[in-house]
């Protein structure tokens, strides 16, 4: 799998920036087909860090509906796979692209 098709976003939460601050972990979204290798090998490229750790986990699908003038309409939310990535000590992804 090509690297760039790996990650599709971070995360940018509160609960993902207080991991980042505290425990140096980083959250993306990630393709469902990825593993652990192929996920550390595209940060590992993309940002130039060395990755220790990768944990992921499948959040399923949900069911969404809403009521219109046209009546209930029903959906789904598409399920996606996330990616914490906990980085060696000292070094940082720059996220929000300040580059100072």
């Amino acid at each position: 799998m090509n690297p760039s098709d790996v990650l599709i976003k971070p995360i940018l939460s509160e609960k993902a920036n207080k991991q980042t601050e505290k425990m140096n972990r980083y959250s993306f979204v990630v393709d469902r087909k990825a593993n652990k290798l192929e996920i550390k090998k595209a940060v590992e490229s993309f940002y130039g860090v060395t990755v220790e750790k990768v944990n992921t986990n499948v959040v399923p699908s949900k069911a969404k509906s809403k009521y219109t003038k046209a009546g209930f309409i029903v959906g789904r939310k598409p399920a996606k796979k996330k990616a914490i990535v906990t980085v060696a000590e000292g070094e940082t992804i720059d996220l929000y692209g300040s580059g100072i």
